[in-house]
């Protein structure tokens, strides 16, 4: 089974763009403790910008998209050095996976993926993966390290996400404010109030607690905790009460259909009818044609689109097998998305 264990950005780099090798050797250790036991571990790192933003005369995170793609550029290559001399301590073999968003949204490209994390698991290697900032664009992109790390845990079938913070977890207010206190359970993290993040990374709390809903959803237990000390991962994957933990959903998707609800973006919405929004819910049956009454958006044969009921609420998604133009047409007969290919939330 694998473990997906995530790094923020100020977890690994420290004030002017200093590596925190303390930090990548502690858990680089533990982590080759785990895969001594037969756990197979992938790490999703940050850093890279925070890493890269020295050598750019900057100490905070800019907005220009090309100075932040030039800054994860320059601080890539040191992020991965500073991985592989942590796990060479350890006997272990640090790989590379640069992933943009469009390699989780293609279904060929994210088998691919799967297929390389899963040779590199048979090898003894190590995964650490990063977005591809370099190349990413504002339109398409993960939006943050946490959401790549929950899409990760789902691409791989993970039993444990575990995303290491500066914190203890989840607090009910911003810790260190009077009354705050630390949030065990993730079914009462939406209620915390969350600050801001850090100057040099894009997530926050709020993007912690979306990713762990997200893996949760999926199936895979999500342990928000702090990445500080000698003994971190040890503990959380022996199942030690640390941090927030957010269960895992009982159901258990099949592997394209999380791929759908996870990591295929919406392309547009179709709104139809209630009688076919009876028959896809409660009958499993396809969305045929005839009961779309709109579509929002141009939709294209191979699009995700989210189905919409008639009072405005989203209950499906799936693949379209018709354009816009042939669904306005509402042709008798005809399945708008079939059912092996639509997801009922």
């Amino acid at each position: 089974m694998t473990v997906v264990v995530k790094l923020g950005s100020s977890l690994v780099a420290g004030g002017g763009g200093r590596v925190r090798r303390s930090t990548l050797r502690a858990r680089a250790h533990e982590i080759a403790e785990l895969t001594q036991k037969g756990e197979h571990v992938c790490v999703v790192s940050s850093g890279a910008i925070a890493l890269g933003l020295p050598r750019l005369g900057l100490d905070r995170r800019p907005r220009s998209v090309a100075v932040l793609q030039a800054a994860s550029a320059l601080g890539q290559a040191r992020l991965q050095r500073a991985w592989e001399a942590a796990f060479r301590r350890e006997g272990l073999e640090a790989a590379q996976i640069l992933l943009s968003a469009g390699d989780v949204a293609d279904r060929t490209a994210y088998l691919n993926v799967r297929r390389a994390l899963a040779a590199l698991f048979r090898s003894g290697a190590v995964p650490v993966v990063n977005e591809n900032d370099a190349t990413a664009t504002d339109e398409i992109t993960f939006g943050d390290n946490d959401a790549l790390a929950a899409q990760v845990a789902v691409l791989t079938r993970a039993r444990l996400l575990v995303l290491l913070t500066e914190v203890e977890g989840v607090f009910s207010s911003a810790p260190g404010t009077p009354g705050a206190r630390l949030v065990g359970e993730g079914e009462h993290a939406t209620a915390a109030v969350f600050g801001a993040g850090s100057g040099v990374g894009r997530g926050g709390m709020q993007s912690k607690v979306a990713a762990a809903e997200m893996a949760s959803a999926a199936g895979i237990a999500t342990v928000i905790a702090s990445g500080h000390g000698d003994r971190v991962l040890t503990p959380i994957v022996a199942g030690e009460r640390r941090g927030t933990r957010f269960r895992p959903a009982d159901r258990s998707a099949s592997a394209f259909k999380l791929w759908l609800r996870h990591g295929k973006p919406v392309a547009a919405r179709l709104v139809v009818d209630d009688g076919a929004r009876r028959a896809v819910v409660e009958g499993g049956a396809s969305l045929l044609a005839v009961g779309v009454v709109a579509s929002e958006g141009d939709v294209r044969p191979g699009d995700a689109v989210e189905l919409v009921g008639p009072g405005g609420g989203a209950f499906a998604k799936g693949i379209a097998g018709l354009s816009s133009v042939e669904l306005a047409r509402r042709p008798r007969g005809v399945e708008a998305v079939h059912r092996d290919r639509l997801v009922v939330y």
